[in-house]
């Protein structure tokens, strides 16, 4: 008589399964898309060719503190700010030099706030490279 040897359990072979799941994922990553891509038709536009200059209602400061608005020297922040119209003073722009020290600059907003501006928005320039 043959003696039957028993049988061994058998595991569930959760480690493949992970493999699988895994290599779906990548596929799927690498297969699909995750934002429409542009239309082929699209130009986009160019900005190397703009002229670089501040807008015409922006306080342009330099970076010896010199504050400057529409051509014009202006003594300081709250000269510069009660000078203007009343309807203008909520909201004020101002371009600063790239080599103008950030504590001066800090210091200039917090004395515009200070003056009674709502918001003060530093204008700067973007580079997408």
């Amino acid at each position: 008589m043959r003696k039957l040897s028993p049988r061994k359990s058998q595991r569930e072979p959760t480690i493949a399964l992970i493999n699988i799941v895994f290599l779906m994922l990548v596929f799927f990553m690498v297969a699909g898309t995750l934002a429409q891509p542009l239309d082929r038709s699209l130009t986009l536009v160019r900005t190397s060719d703009l002229e670089g200059r501040a807008p015409p209602d922006a306080l342009v400061i330099h970076p010896d503190g010199r504050l400057v608005y529409r051509g014009a020297d202006q003594p300081d922040a709250e000269t510069f700010f009660y000078s203007l119209d009343p309807t203008d003073r909520d909201t004020l722009r101002i371009v600063p030099d790239r080599a103008m020290p950030a504590r001066d600059l800090v210091a200039l907003t917090r004395d515009l706030r200070a003056a009674g501006a709502q918001r003060v928005l530093v204008v700067t320039e973007r580079g997408l490279k």
